[in-house]
């Protein structure tokens, strides 16, 4: 054997060598790539009902919604009449409650008035009535 034939099998055992080095890993890749088409096959199995759930969810909640709706659009309609009634109240009775209130403070306010004077009128010494 000459050294050209040894050194061809020296390269060809390196080769070997270094093939069955990489076959190593590419045997685990090969089983973490079917270990996850096979976790994605289950995720995706697993998905559907959750869908269909939150679809129904999704259908309870608009059905909600909309009754709400409808009381939101029947509470808008008795504030709006409770305004009107308010504002009919103000018109017809509001302007003679005011005067009537500001004739009772008037009223209290002279007899006070009087009732003072009368009192200094009558504390004053000095003064006296003919006879």
């Amino acid at each position: 054997m000459s050294a050209v034939e040894i050194a061809a099998l020296i390269a060809a055992g390196a080769f070997v060598l270094l093939v069955l080095l990489l076959a190593i890993p590419l045997l685990k890749l090969g089983r973490t790539l079917d270990a996850a088409t096979e976790a994605i096959k289950t995720a995706n199995d697993g998905t559907d009902p959750l869908l269909i759930n939150a679809n129904q969810t999704i259908t309870h909640v608009n059905t909600q919604l909309e009754r709400v709706d409808g009381i939101t659009a029947n509470a808008q309609a008795v504030s709006g009449n409770v305004s009107a009634l308010s504002s009919v109240f103000t018109a017809t009775l509001g302007g003679p409650l005011v005067k009537t209130a500001a004739l009772s403070y008037g009223v209290s306010k002279a007899i006070k008035a009087r009732r003072k004077k009368k009192e200094a009128k009558a504390a004053r010494p000095g003064r006296r009535r003919k006879q």
